[in-house]
């Protein structure tokens, strides 16, 4: 099987993960299995219990679990990847056209290439994970350097700040002076 690159060409090279990922994964496992516990021990305890009830209540246990699923980013030599549970989007990150910072619920950071790629990512992966920003980093500094990066130098500015912040935090942290 063809590793990522190799059908267009290019060389393949070493993947990092986002190590946050499978906690999160687990923590909305938890949360599904938690409710969906708790709504046959009460139907249980009522009496109620039936099986389209409880295919109803794994139903809405699943559905949950769809909503809390974090996307898992991997990011390699000139790619950024997020996998969803049904959707994998990549963009070239030696090949940025805009990065923007989208507010909302929870913020996110818009990533699109000159190819047509679009990846949303949480910010937070990038401050957790210091090998998955120096990566992107790395692209984004390429793009700008080529020219094709027309829009969001503030954004990444904005974020590398938050890493430079969260690191220096950590730093401080492991070595007792906090």
């Amino acid at each position: 099987m063809a590793r990522h690159g190799e059908a267009r060409g290019e060389t393949p090279t070493e993947a990092t993960n986002d190590p946050q990922w499978s906690r999160e994964l687990l923590s909305s496992v938890r949360c599904a299995a938690g409710l969906l516990a708790l709504l046959l021990v009460i139907d249980w305890d009522t009496g109620r219990l039936a099986f389209w009830r409880t295919a109803l209540w794994l139903a809405l246990a699943g559905l949950l679990f769809a909503v809390l699923c974090p996307a898992r980013v991997s990011v390699g030599e000139g790619w950024l990847a997020s996998r969803r549970l049904l959707r994998e989007r990549r963009v070239r990150t030696d090949l940025l056209v805009s990065v923007r910072c989208l507010d909302g619920i929870s913020q996110r950071l818009l990533l699109r290439d000159a190819l047509g790629g679009r990846v949303e990512i949480d910010p937070e992966v990038l401050v957790t994970s210091p090998q998955v920003w120096y990566r992107l980093d790395e692209g984004a500094r390429k793009s700008a350097s080529d020219g094709t990066l027309l829009c969001g130098a503030t954004a990444l500015s904005l974020v590398s700040r938050r890493v430079d912040r969260e690191t220096a935090r950590a730093v401080f942290k492991v070595s007792g002076l906090e």
